[in-house]
């Protein structure tokens, strides 16, 4: 099996235009699953029983979600392996993907979010880049891995809009807001005398370390939560909880779900709608002041 695994990462590659990240995780996936089978291991001798045998070794350790990512980058090798004639069948189209487990998207109120955007003071380069990045997480909704790998060419100013190359190499236009784009201005003159005393001019990154290098997304997530805790808030506070607020005051804002969607850079509609229902409070609030049966009587 381990032997079509790099020329199914070739084609993902080279076909199908996948990201480095998720290429990493298919080939996570598919060694994990080869080596749960054994070296000896044959994709004429694999079915859909060796494939449920492995789901269900998964389960004590794993999320539900994990497992079913496993499985899908299996039923996509097989798939491959089925288009380019070394099987006849997909052994795993025949194994039900896991049923995914509900749950809330984490998100900040607003009093919350702009105590944290607002937690950076000074005007050394450091806190000046690290309030342009909570800005731009919360003002345009972006992965973290988005958000690092964006160039200064990627913001334009004047116009007010990002440019983000998002999953698949898909790129989006996204607005910037006004307190976003002064914040931006402070920090990228700073990062120019940096940038020119470092004499880094690869690519030139928008956010940058001290020396002048791209700054890791590792290193976004730990100053998140550094500011996160300096802003006295009792919970842990991670870049993805920034997009998860700003898709959540969009729609309590009364944004349309497809603008929305076309702004997190989703591809189906049904992963926006999880959104939705994080407003019920609003909801019940509207419900309870305009319905006459809520009211009671007078």
């Amino acid at each position: 099996m381990k032997k079509h695994i790099p020329t199914f990462l070739s084609y993902l590659k080279i076909e199908k235009n996948y990201s480095p990240h998720t290429m990493r995780s298919y080939e996570g996936d598919l060694l994990q699953f080869a080596a749960f089978l054994g070296d000896k291991a044959t994709i004429e001798a694999i079915d859909h029983l060796s494939i449920r045998s492995f789901l269900a070794h998964l389960y004590a350790r794993n999320k539900r979600s994990s497992i079913g990512r496993k499985l899908a980058s299996i039923r996509s090798f097989f798939r491959y392996l089925v288009k380019r004639g070394f099987l006849p069948h997909n052994p795993a189209e025949l194994v039900s993907s896991p049923k995914q487990e509900k749950f809330l998207p984490t998100f900040l109120p607003v009093d919350e979010i702009f105590a944290l955007v607002e937690s950076p003071k000074g005007n050394e380069f450091l806190t000046l880049r690290d309030r342009a990045i909570l800005e731009v997480l919360y003002s345009c909704g972006l992965r973290v891995g988005e958000l690092v790998a964006m160039n200064t060419d990627s913001i334009d100013l004047s116009l007010g809009i990002a440019r983000v190359l998002g999953k698949g190499s898909k790129e989006r236009i996204v607005p910037v807001g006004n307190r976003t784009l002064e914040a931006l201005k402070e920090y990228m003159g700073k990062s120019e005398k940096v940038t020119r005393k470092t004499g880094v001019q690869d690519a030139k990154p928008l956010f940058i370390n001290s020396r002048g290098g791209r700054l890791s997304a590792r290193s976004v997530e730990r100053l998140v939560g550094k500011y996160g805790e300096l802003a006295g808030l009792f919970k842990h506070v991670y870049p993805h909880a920034l997009r998860h607020t700003f898709a959540t005051h969009l729609l309590d804002m009364g944004a349309d779900l497809r603008s929305v969607q076309e702004m997190l850079g989703h591809v189906s509609l049904s992963t926006t709608q999880k959104y939705t229902h994080v407003g019920l409070d609003k909801l019940m609030a509207v419900y309870d002041s305009a319905h006459p049966k809520a009211k009671g009587d007078k």
